[in-house]
């Protein structure tokens, strides 16, 4: 069982990523914290193998616990789930050694997607002993998927808003989503859901195509692109 430890400032969001985590095969959740020094103290108490770290807390932020943690000796992997999502903060977080990070908001499929990626590398590297370039690139390759830079949005387009809609277009099916359909998914007002679908094709995170069914108007379907997928 992989143990897993929950950093995070709101309590309903960690009792949600617990319940995540819980219905997960192999993993277990062995604590939580919502302060910078509760979790430092507990983590060092526990020794989890995996640290779930926000960013944002009330004593200290979560980069400040990673600095910690390392400067201390700790072994515990650790993946950033936050909404910070400025450069500064994702070179910290890379400085520190996380294995991923996770902007919020995100939907369960992306977040048990991620951690399914993290069973799967510790899988890996206690089966080999050597390793060649071929198993390198491998590892890293499933640890540490690229980070897209966040292109600055135009008045009146949300960051969270943009996100909740790209992270619904990367859970969907093959063919992508209508207008309707993001609608549906995200809560927005359709009028809504498409402009912001609109504003991922024009930031060339995602595609728009035509699809023409038996009878009446062509349907225009999105699809996120390659390199903007999650997982």
């Amino acid at each position: 069982m992989i143990g897993v430890f929950i950093v995070d400032d709101d309590f309903m969001v960690a009792k949600v990523h617990s319940g995540f985590v819980t219905a997960l095969d192999g993993f277990r959740v062995v604590g939580t914290a919502s302060t910078g020094e509760e979790a430092i103290r507990e983590i060092d108490r526990s020794r989890p193998d995996l640290v779930l770290l926000d960013v944002y807390l009330p004593d200290m932020t979560g980069l400040d616990v990673l600095r910690r943690l390392r400067s201390a000796g700790s072994a515990s992997d650790v993946i950033v789930i936050s909404a910070a999502r400025d450069v500064e903060s994702i070179r910290s977080a890379l400085h520190g050694g996380v294995l991923d990070y996770l902007v919020k908001p995100f939907d369960r499929r992306t977040f048990e997607a991620r951690l399914r990626n993290y069973a799967s590398l510790r899988g890996r590297l206690e089966e080999l002993d050597e390793v060649a370039q071929g198993d390198v690139d491998r590892i890293f390759g499933g640890a540490s998927a690229r980070v897209p830079a966040v292109p600055s949005t135009p008045k009146g387009i949300s960051p969270e808003t943009l996100e909740l809609v790209r992270t619904a277009l990367g859970a969907a099916a093959d063919d992508g989503l209508s207008a309707t359909e993001c609608s549906e998914r995200t809560g927005l007002a359709r009028v809504s859901a498409r402009r912001y679908l609109e504003q991922l094709v024009a930031d060339q995170q995602a595609e728009v195509r035509q699809r023409y069914g038996t009878a009446g108007r062509p349907e225009r379907r999105f699809t996120l692109r390659a390199g903007w997928r999650s997982g």
